[in-house]
């Protein structure tokens, strides 16, 4: 799969849905990135910048007070609070 697909989303609602390049995440033990055609991945997150790459190259930043990830086929699914 060379491209991801990242959904993210709050208690409140849906903060970002759509195709991306790349992702970058403040993993708990580490901030980490994931790439087309990174192994299933589930993980906590805390408090940081999560950033993403769009596909037409716009990095975009969101700050987040901690959460959980999980990615499997090209699906990250990004719960924030």
């Amino acid at each position: 799969m060379d491209k991801l697909h990242l959904s993210i989303v709050s208690p409140e609602k849906v903060l970002f849905d759509g195709d991306i390049s790349s992702v970058t995440l403040p993993g708990t033990v580490g901030s980490f990135t994931i790439l087309p055609h990174h192994a299933p991945i589930v993980s906590s997150l805390k408090a940081g910048k999560l950033v993403y790459m769009t596909e037409d190259d716009h990095e975009q930043e969101m700050d987040i007070q901690g959460g959980f990830i999980e990615l499997s086929n090209g699906d990250i699914s990004v719960c924030v609070s």
